[in-house]
Order: structure tokens, then sequence, then C-alpha cells
């Protein structure tokens, strides 16, 4: 028997009769466990709350509350329930055992009793009642333990979770640069052949029709095959439009060129690190790529954009995530105009205004770039706001949403660039994303 058990025992005798109370005492005075004597039922209540013995000897004949009336009060009692009781009595009548049992007690000890069982008996409770103690602070350690190996396990499948995502998403976008940043190169070879071409084109036209003037203005009498050449092919109107053909050719040339360095704005496959950006140039090159979407269809009117830019300074970012954030935000805007608008086929339905307002600012400290995107569509409830963020939630149809792209968004602002996203949405007044960039990081 470990002798941890028995040191600093504390035993409590109840007991009306000083005689038992003697003997009881002699018994147990060479085990070294400190004595505590109680007369009566409401004395033995006092000095169990007060201080905690670990066993109870408690006599069932006594004047006033009896021993199985303090038994009761003693279990009842959240700071003594768990103190062994143990009757002493000179009955033996097996109801009154059951009824002592039944009550809480551990045990019986029938008087007069033998020194050996007596001292065995509280040597047997004692043992068990550190054991259960014992067992019953190791199942809390295991409990928490458990916790704890669990709340470690969830950290650790929810940081797996986010690495398998950025690495799925980097590996996505890596491929999508190396993408964007080829067609936009191979246009660039072209296009350039083309646009410098251009100016050769017009400077020759523009010197052929030169020529062609001074030949009728000198020789304003031409043969007739000649005249009627003129005739038939619109001479007049010809000298007047090619002009002007040449001109839009170039417009579209350079507009071919802006979204090609669009492209290349927008993908930045050539940063891998944090480097110092305009913002603007981020959402510009993002309203590029998205500018068709804009525009009227079959099932709305087109969608106003009001930019609404501050004077900002240089941030320090990863270009190409910051863009996707970009990306990812005003194609949803997009996606709750269209879905707010109705799906009308008959363009002259006089349908909701569509407008997307971006806002771009410093806080008042002058550290972080705050950029704000707000459409005016049906906006959410506060339901559907507060999982927004979550992966693979999404109020889209089959097939139209993953439901990681919000959450990539705030993934990139929150871990990778330590900023924070949120969302501001009511019900029939639309949603607003505000990014908060810190300038340095």
């Amino acid at each position: 028997m470990n002798q941890i058990y028995f040191d600093n025992i504390t035993i409590l005798i109840v007991d009306d009769n000083k005689t038992n109370l003697q003997l009881i005492s002699a018994a147990i005075a060479d085990s070294r466990w400190k004595i505590l004597v109680a007369n009566d039922g409401r004395s033995a209540l006092e000095q169990a709350e007060f201080y905690q013995p670990h066993l109870i000897l408690l006599d069932i004949m006594m004047p006033g509350i009896d021993g199985f009336e303090t038994c009761q009060r003693l279990k009842a009692n959240y700071l003594t329930q768990d103190i062994p009781v143990i009757f002493m009595t000179s009955l033996s009548d097996t109801t009154d055992k059951v009824k002592g049992l039944s009550i809480g007690a551990v045990d019986y000890i029938i008087k007069p009793f033998q020194t050996e069982e007596f001292l065995a008996r509280i040597n047997v409770h004692l043992k068990l009642h550190f054991l259960t103690k014992q067992l019953a602070q190791q199942k809390v350690e295991l409990e928490q333990r458990v916790q704890e190996r669990t709340a470690e396990l969830s950290q650790a499948l929810h940081d797996l979770k986010q690495s398998q995502l950025q690495l799925v998403q980097s590996e996505k976008m890596s491929a999508l640069g190396q993408l964007v940043a080829g067609v936009a190169h191979e246009i660039n070879n072209p296009v350039g052949f083309i646009k410098g071409n251009l100016n050769y084109i017009s400077q020759y036209t523009s010197n052929l029709i030169q020529h062609l003037q001074l030949y009728r203005y000198y020789y304003s009498k031409p043969v007739l095959e000649i005249d009627d050449h003129a005739r038939t092919i619109d001479l007049e109107e010809m000298i007047r439009d090619v002009p002007r053909v040449l001109s839009s050719m170039e417009v579209g040339v350079e507009r071919i060129c802006e979204i090609s360095q669009s492209l290349r704005n927008f993908s930045r496959s050539d940063t891998s690190n944090k480097v110092a950006i305009d913002i603007h140039q981020g959402i510009e090159s993002t309203l590029m790529i998205l500018k068709h979407r804009l525009k009227a269809n079959n099932q709305r009117p087109h969608i106003e954009l009001i930019k609404n830019y501050s004077d900002l300074p240089l941030l320090e970012c990863y270009p190409s995530p910051i863009n996707q954030v970009f990306m990812n935000i005003i194609a949803n805007a997009i996606d709750a105009l269209d879905e707010s608008t109705g799906v009308s086929k008959n363009p002259h339905i006089d349908q909701k205004f569509n407008q997307i307002i971006i806002s771009t600012n410093l806080d008042s400290l002058n550290q972080n770039i705050i950029i704000s995107i707000k459409d005016n569509g049906d906006g959410m409830t506060p339901e559907v706001q507060e999982h927004v963020f979550e992966q693979f939630f999404t109020t889209k149809s089959v097939g139209k949403g993953t439901g990681l792209g919000l959450s990539i968004s705030r993934q990139i602002v929150e871990e990778k660039h330590l900023g924070k996203l949120d969302c501001i949405s009511k019900l029939g007044e639309g949603t607003e994303f505000i990014i908060k960039l810190p300038r340095f990081v």
C-alpha cells in the first residue's frame, strides 16, 4: 500500500457517547492521523465543511439530527459530498444497513468492534477515497490533454487546408500569370509591327492624296476613262474616308496595346517579391480586363463606374495577388448587379440603375491605404454576410461560383499582407468591401 494515501490524514468521529469516542480514538491513536470529534449531527456538519476531513465515522443513534439525516445533509452539500462516511452502530438490522448505504454511506462498522477489522476497514476506504480522487484528477487531466490535442489537430488540419489552398491557388495564379504574360508578349510582336507600319501607311497615304490633288489641280480635264473610274470608285468619298479609317485603326491598335499592358500589369509574373507599386495601376489593369462585363447586355443596362481616387504614395506589396483580390471583388460586384437587375430579354424595359464606386485614400495616420469597392445591388442578409469569407460558401447557382474567391482574397490581404478585408452589406442597399493595406510591413 502506497504511503502517500496516509500522510496528513484527518478523520472526524461523530458520537454522542464519550466512552465510544475514547475507544475509537484509542484504536486509531497509533496511526498518526489527526482526529476531530463531534458530539452531535449539527456540530459534525459544521466541522466537516470547515476542516474537510478525509473520512467520517458517524454514529446513527444521536439526539437531535440522527446519523441518517446527518449523512443526507453531508451528501447534499457540494463541499462535503465526496467525503466517505462509515456508519457506526450496534444495530444489525438489514433494513437500516440498506438505508444507510442508499443515502451515501460506504460501509458499516458494528459496535462493539474488533480493532484489527476496524482499522482494516478504515484503511480500505481511505485507499479507495484517495484512488477515487486520483482517478478523478487523472480524468480531468486526460480530458484537458484530449481537448488540447484535439485543438492541436484541428489547428493542424486547418493549417493543412490553408496550405493546400495556398499551394493550389499559387500554382493556379502562377500558371495563369505565365499564360497571360505569354499571350501579352505574343500580342505585342504583331501589334508592334502593325503600329509601326501604320505610321508609314498614314504618311504614304497622305503623300499619295496630296500627289493626286496636284494632278487634279494641274490636269483638271482628265480623259473620259479616268473620269468614269473616279465616279465608279467614289474617289471624293475615298479621299475623305481613308484618313478616318487609318485614324480608327490607330485607335484600335492603341487599344490592343493598352489591353496587352493591362494583362502584363495584372499578371506581374516577373515579380515574386514585394515591390512598390501604384495601387491605381493595379485597379485600372483589372478594370481593363473586366471592361466588357460593364457594358449593357440583354439582361441589364450598362454599369456605371465611378472612381474616387486620392493622391496615394506607392504601396509595398505582392502585385499579382493584390490584383487577384481586385479581380475577385469587382467581378463579384458585377455578378451581384447581374442578379439584382433581373433577366429581362427586352432592352427597352426600364430597369435598375447599376453602379460600382471605387474609392481610395490614406488613413488618418498615413500608415494604411484604404480601398473601397461598393455596388448598389441587392446586398446580403446578416446570415449570408456572416459566412461570406468561408471556404466553399457561395450563393451563386451551380457552375457559377466555387466559394473560394473571397476566402482567398481575405487570406491574401490579411495573412500575406497583414492587412484587413471587411464586408459591409445591408439587404436592399448594396455591398461594400473595404481593403486595408499597410504601406510597409
